[in-house]
């Protein structure tokens, strides 16, 4: 009944958002597997309207904030507002306190602002002068950056890129989608946009993220797993092509994010276990942008994508 409800919801989702299907399921996915997402592609892909029309399929609220130089850590995590009526000081809480976060162009904003969103994404809570305040339960951040334009953008550290659970790569549609494309926002026009027949409850979300967590995983699908990711610190005993690709491996944070990915992916397509196959579909966007590559790999013109393609084609599947 739960997996019928998260289908409903992807054919909801497949049908406001035309020719993503792959962002639609990674979206899916990093709600069940309770992570960030990170998604990088041109403007204009429907990546506000995707997270827009998840909020909408669910019981949760939605919130954009567009990141720009400018941006200071109060306007995520809110601020002490003096109340002259009473002589003290009220916390106004600040767009971060939402469910779903969208963070445009998430690169544009400094470091302190990036730590601001760090803490959140890392801790589920945020500190204001000399307090804590928890987040919600529900608490997702999809983040997306331009590819294209680099002028004034302060490249994301290596720890808040690992907080990431997923990284999305998303290109143009093709030509038909584009029609289909048109068609929707010319019908929307017409009669207005279509809502979910029933959002699925907070409480229906937890019960699936556990129900993920309780599927079968035999050993030897576990050890592929480890495997994959032992090939990105130990790369030598593989291929010394392999090594000369690569400066630092993936962290262990990394291992729980493919195996709750996989999870999420088998439990999503109405499988009670986990295949080989789950993790070989979540490697490249789970473990893309944890990847240190070198500086021989940059000269070689070999991509994150080249070097997982490599590990993929190296670790021998069960």
């Amino acid at each position: 009944m739960a997996v019928h409800a998260f289908r409903q919801l992807r054919d909801f989702l497949n049908s406001q958002v035309i020719g993503q299907p792959e962002l639609v399921e990674h979206l899916l996915i990093a709600l069940l597997a309770d992570g960030h997402l990170l998604v990088e592609g041109p403007p204009g892909l429907a990546k506000t309207r995707a997270v827009n029309a998840l909020a909408k399929g669910i019981e949760a609220d939605f919130h954009r904030i567009q990141f720009t130089p400018d941006l200071l850590p109060a306007d995520l995590t809110g601020t002490d507002i003096y109340r002259p009526e009473t002589g003290e000081f009220k916390f106004q809480r600040g767009p971060l306190f939402h469910h779903l976060v969208l963070a445009d162009e998430i690169n544009r904003a400094p470091a302190k602002v990036q730590s601001a969103l760090l803490e959140a994404m890392a801790e589920r809570q945020i500190t204001v002068g000399k307090r804590t305040y928890p987040l919600p339960a529900l608490f997702t951040v999809m983040a997306t950056q331009n590819p294209i334009e680099q002028e004034g953008t302060y490249p994301l550290p290596e720890a808040q890129l690992d907080r990431f659970l997923l990284h999305l790569e998303l290109d143009y549609p093709d030509a038909e989608t584009e029609q289909q494309i048109l068609r929707l926002t010319r019908n929307e026009s017409i009669q207005g946009e279509s809502q979910m027949p029933q959002p699925l409850s907070q409480n229906a979300i937890f019960a699936a993220r556990q129900a993920c967590l309780s599927l079968h995983m035999e050993d030897a699908v576990e050890h592929y797993l480890v495997q994959l990711i032992m090939a990105t610190r130990k790369p030598q005993a593989y291929d010394d092509k392999l090594a000369s690709w690569i400066d630092f491996g993936v962290s262990p944070r990394a291992s729980i994010a493919l195996e709750r990915c996989a999870r999420a992916r088998a439990w999503l397509l109405g499988r009670e276990f986990v295949t080989p196959e789950d993790i070989a579909a979540m490697a490249h966007n789970v473990l893309r942008h944890r990847l240190i590559l070198s500086y021989q790999a940059e000269a070689d013109g070999i991509s994150a994508n080249q070097v997982l393609d490599k590990i993929l084609e190296l670790v021998p599947a069960p």
